[in-house]
């Protein structure tokens, strides 16, 4: 299975989906102008990531900005790991925020609330 690297951009995070390590990285500002457009591609990539998934999965999400529209695809990236989590698999998420950005810090708590899988709310400096 070949990885997925995106660069990133003003408008997008960098994204790096390793299978070989189960560690999938994404890094920055979440505002691209069309979301389903950047985020269809990781969501097919993990449905067939977990067609043969390592031992274990962890997503490092570490974001300075999303706006709503990522988020609803953020949602359905955790919702694909969830589904995963439900099958015994072993899921991480590690969601990082900046010390004193209280939303993403909330985000985060929000979708660890929803999700109701494995999660560790990081700060930073």
């Amino acid at each position: 299975m070949e990885d997925i690297y995106l660069k990133k951009t003003f408008n997008s995070p960098e994204v790096e989906f390793v299978a070989a390590t189960g560690e999938f990285n994404i890094e920055g500002r979440s505002i691209p102008e069309d979301p389903g457009e950047f985020f269809d591609k990781l969501i097919n990539w993990m449905n067939d990531y977990f067609l043969n998934p390592r031992e274990e999965t962890v997503m490092n999400i570490k974001l300075e900005y999303i706006n709503s529209g990522s988020s609803k695809y953020m949602l359905e990236l955790l919702r694909i790991l969830k589904v995963n989590h439900e099958k015994g698999r072993k899921i991480l998420v590690k969601w990082y925020y900046e010390e004193g950005d209280e939303s993403i810090e909330e985000l985060g708590q929000h979708y660890e609330q929803t999700m109701q899988i494995p999660f560790e709310i990081i700060e930073f400096y």
